[in-house]
C-alpha cells in the first residue's frame, strides 16, 4: 500500500515490542504485503488487513488509511496463528 507517511498506534508499537516486530518489519509488510482483507466501515478511517512475509515469518498487519492526508497508520501487527489461519494465513479457520 503506497501512503506518503506511515504512523504508528501506541497499540501498535505496545504489540510490536511484546512480539518482536520491528518497524522495518512492519513497514516491509506494508509496502509488499497483500491485502487479504477489507475492513471499510471501519471508524475513524478504513483500514485492511496486509499479510508479508518477514525474516522468513508470515505477519498480519492492520492498517487504517487516511486518504486525504496519504497516510497510513498502523493500528497492530503480529505473527498470525496456525489455530486461527489456514496455512495460506489468508483465511480464517472456522470455530
Amino acid at each position: 500500500m503506497n501512503c506518503k507517511h506511515v504512523l504508528f498506534s501506541g497499540h501498535a508499537i505496545r504489540r510490536m515490542f511484546q512480539r518482536g516486530l520491528s518497524k522495518d518489519d512492519v513497514l516491509a509488510v506494508t509496502r509488499k504485503g497483500e491485502i487479504i482483507a477489507n475492513y471499510s466501515d471501519d471508524i475513524p478511517y478504513p483500514s485492511c488487513l496486509i499479510l508479508g512475509i518477514v525474516r522468513n515469518l508470515p505477519v498480519h498487519v492492520v492498517l487504517a488509511l487516511d486518504e486525504p492526508r496519504q497516510t497510513g497508520i498502523v493500528v497492530t501487527a503480529y505473527v498470525p496463528d496456525l489455530k486461527l489461519w489456514a496455512d495460506d494465513f489468508k483465511t480464517r479457520r472456522e470455530k
